[in-house]
């Protein structure tokens, strides 16, 4: 036992420095910024209204006070989508419980996702409660925040599979809606790491 005192002592004595259990460890916040008064304002995502599914309006208030992880997908996707939501229900599984963190999943293909078929998708994954929101709304809008907001790319292609084409990312919001963190929703380890950087996230300050 004796022997582990140096070690307390040496993580105490050096704890402004670093960190001996990565408390300390900041995320980075990603985007665009502007310079107003001396101060920084960064990119942010913007006020947005879908239909989850169980028909009720889910809008940025939906999220407040919470940090969250969104996703692009389609129902019908025979590519990445299935092994992006298996990773996906590693965050769910660990967090559903929390109520300082949800998922918001926006379908790229809403003529087809409609409110029914994505309950039903959702049901099959076993997905309950509020925690986990899957919302369509209009294609523009969208591919518009796709794009523009969370910095994923969608699209319809003839020539990929099922029809659109579109990114795996898995992006990391804070409680000022701003992105801390896009992972690869296809791969364990960058889902194992967006994991890791969610709780630095709750236990920001």
């Amino acid at each position: 036992m004796k022997k582990l005192i140096p070690v307390i002592l040496f993580c105490i004595a050096t704890i402004s420095i670093i960190s001996c259990d990565n408390s300390s460890r900041k995320l980075p916040i990603m985007g665009e910024r502007d310079f107003v008064n001396g101060d920084s304002v960064y990119h942010t995502i913007p006020d947005f209204s879908f239909v989850n599914q169980d028909s009720s309006i889910i809008t940025n208030k939906t999220y407040e006070g919470k940090i969250y992880v969104a996703d692009f997908f389609f129902t019908t996707c025979p590519t990445i989508c299935p092994v992006m939501k298996k990773q996906m229900l590693r965050v769910y599984e660990k967090y559903k419980e929390n109520p300082k963190v949800g998922i918001l999943s926006h379908t790229i293909d809403p003529r087809h996702d409609s409110v029914k078929v994505l309950k039903e998708y959702a049901s099959q994954l076993g997905i309950s409660g509020k925690m986990w929101n899957f919302v369509t709304g209009e294609k523009a809008k969208i591919y518009e925040i796709g794009e523009k907001s969370y910095y994923v790319t969608a699209g319809e292609d003839s020539t990929a599979a099922g029809g659109i084409i579109h990114s795996g990312a898995f992006i990391l919001v804070d409680t000022k809606r701003r992105v801390r963190g896009i992972y690869d929703g296809t791969k364990e380890t960058d889902v194992t790491k967006l994991i890791k950087d969610m709780e630095v996230l709750l236990n920001e300050k």
